[in-house]
């Protein structure tokens, strides 16, 4: 993915569906990059959006990725 490539976040998920999430999009050729925030990572759990998982994908994928994921 070029550096200058601009993300977007497509949805976001729990650490665990998160992970799915990025394979799918993933083996149909659509490069993913999660974004964890500090509690997700150090805690592992999501309370009221806390330690929610962004997922991300460049701006012109993004669409093609919602229809894959049903969103």
């Amino acid at each position: 993915m070029p550096e200058e490539e601009r993300l977007v976040t497509v949805c976001t998920a729990r650490q665990i569906e998160a992970q799915v999430i990025k394979g799918r999009l993933e083996n149909e050729g659509i490069p993913v990059l999660l974004s964890y925030d500090s509690a997700s990572l150090v805690y592992g759990f999501t309370v009221d959006g806390l330690g929610e998982v962004k997922i991300m994908v460049p701006e012109h994928l993004a669409e093609e990725a919602k229809e894959i994921l049903g969103t």
